[in-house]
């Protein structure tokens, strides 16, 4: 009989072992669906799926096994981000040896009433269930000598004490952690954090969910200047399965459907900047629906926004009439790269102009052109403006024709990205009451991106080109007499 048990041990190990890098196949098998507390769920919900199979495909491969994998997750309320958190917390622990989990919330009282609850529902639902001891302030190991190795630590955060998440390390095993309503955590624990995930040879899950409630903070600034860094997901409500779609009729009929309400706690969209908003949420949304017509035989503009940083990426794109292309976007590239790409995409468009953002290494971008021998316009961003009386400078100039031109109705790239470099930035009036428009690095101070995108599509309206002359049909061909 003991031998029986012991190689039914064996084999329950051995499987789990098998699930090591695969927690999309962990969620189907060790939980108990469609029974007690899963009675009316069938399996992960699908967005949940995406998450798990993304950090399986992370972990299956041994060139991304060691790098850090973070993933951010802003979203309306009710999608069962919770759930997930236990549903992540206790494949990790039951597939490593010796791994050790922390998880912190936006405050205490949110961590002890509704993150660890949550948590602990899921174990007591897995499959593993007896491998663990659950107390209020952990989870460990029943293994003896392993207490203290092999754990989850639920831990609130202080600003005065962030000793906590300045230790963590794991080497050679497995490290996650878990922010839940993360835009309530302190800069100061983001970037301790941050530093203290280095060890070599170490699988790192780093997991950021919640609300969007902040425009600004760290955890706005993993879907603006870091979101290179960052696998991000903005999840609403109304599209994920098992949510209250009653409930969040009555909010959207309550608070207007774009309000800023409906966007963190529905749309799972950060809210707005405020009233010094340049251009509105409600235009861009509209313009990525917007289909263009007759745009065909009218000037195209190639324009080029050059990164300046390491966090700024290069991006290429073309306006023709009242539609708008983004040809490509770049890191990392050097201006004679960058200048090849845009002899490239000249040679494909045949262009009408071109423009090219010629402060910092633009520069280097404009002189490599025309030793190509091809013609552009070299722009600078603080240069003065055609209308000195309403715009403090080139750029905001720029900016407002850009307005003015989507206002009117014109077709963008459906795409996130360039639908936030649109609504970012902020302005104001100078002492002479121009329009003087935030600057970038305002802007990164605030958790957004350089609007790279953005500043690219501006620039095209920093020429003006005539349109081409209609070519006359030739006069009719006369027979011949007689």
């Amino acid at each position: 009989m003991a031998t029986a048990t012991v190689e039914l041990r064996r084999e329950f190990h051995e499987n789990l072992a098998k699930l090591t890098y695969r927690p999309s196949k962990y969620a189907d098998v060790a939980f108990a669906w469609g029974e007690g507390l899963l009675e009316k769920a069938k399996g992960p919900r699908a967005w949940q799926t995406k998450i798990l199979s993304l950090i399986q495909e992370k972990l299956s491969v041994s060139a991304t096994r060691h790098q850090p994998i973070r993933i951010a997750i802003a979203s309306g309320h009710g999608i069962g981000k919770s759930s997930l958190i236990g549903m992540i917390l206790n494949w990790a622990m039951s597939t490593c040896d010796d791994c050790k989990a922390v998880v912190t919330a936006n405050t205490g009282t949110q961590l002890a009433t509704k993150t660890v609850p949550r948590v602990e529902e899921w174990f007591k639902q897995s499959v593993t269930k007896f491998l663990w001891d659950m107390k209020a302030t952990s989870i460990t190991s029943k293994e003896q000598g392993h207490e203290r190795l092999w754990r989850v630590d639920y831990i609130p955060w202080s600003e005065n004490n962030t000793e906590a998440f300045a230790g963590l390390h794991n080497k050679g095993k497995r490290i996650v952690l878990v922010f839940d309503e993360a835009s309530g955590i302190s800069d100061k624990i983001w970037e301790t954090v941050e530093g203290a995930l280095t060890d070599e040879g170490t699988e790192i899950i780093w997991l950021a969910f919640g609300n969007p409630t902040q425009n600004t903070g760290r955890f706005r600034e993993c879907f603006g200047k870091f979101k290179h860094r960052w696998e991000t997901f903005q999840i609403d409500s109304r599209q994920v399965e098992g949510t209250n779609k009653a409930e969040i009729d009555k909010w959207i009929e309550d608070y207007g459907e774009d309000s800023d309400f409906v966007r963190v706690r529905v749309r799972g969209e950060f809210p707005r900047a405020g009233s010094t908003q340049f251009i509105g949420s409600d235009v861009v949304a509209a313009c990525r629906k917007y289909r263009a017509q007759g745009y065909e035989s009218l000037p195209k503009i190639l324009s080029v926004d050059v990164a300046r940083f390491g966090d700024d990426q290069t991006v290429i794109g073309i306006r023709q009439g009242r539609r708008a292309r983004i040809l490509g976007k770049y890191r990392g590239k050097d201006t004679q790269w960058t200048a090849e790409q845009t002899v490239a995409f000249i040679r494909q468009e045949v262009p009408d102009a071109v423009v090219i953002d010629g402060d910092g290494l633009g520069a280097g971008v404009v002189d490599a052109l025309q030793h190509r021998g091809y013609k552009s316009f070299e722009f600078h961003g603080g240069a003065t403006p055609l209308d000195v009386a309403a715009y403090y400078n080139k750029r905001a100039e720029c900016w407002g024709l850009m307005r003015d031109w989507l206002v009117a109705g014109a077709q963008i790239p459906d795409e996130s990205e360039l639908a936030d470099d649109l609504c970012g930035p902020e302005y104001g009036f100078s002492g002479k009451q121009q329009l003087q428009l935030e600057r970038k690095e305002d802007m990164k101070k605030r958790g957004l991106a350089s609007p790279d995108c953005g500043d690219m599509l501006a620039m095209t309206f920093a020429v003006k080109v005539a349109p081409k002359p209609k070519q006359q049909a030739p006069p009719p061909r006369m027979g011949t007499w007689g």
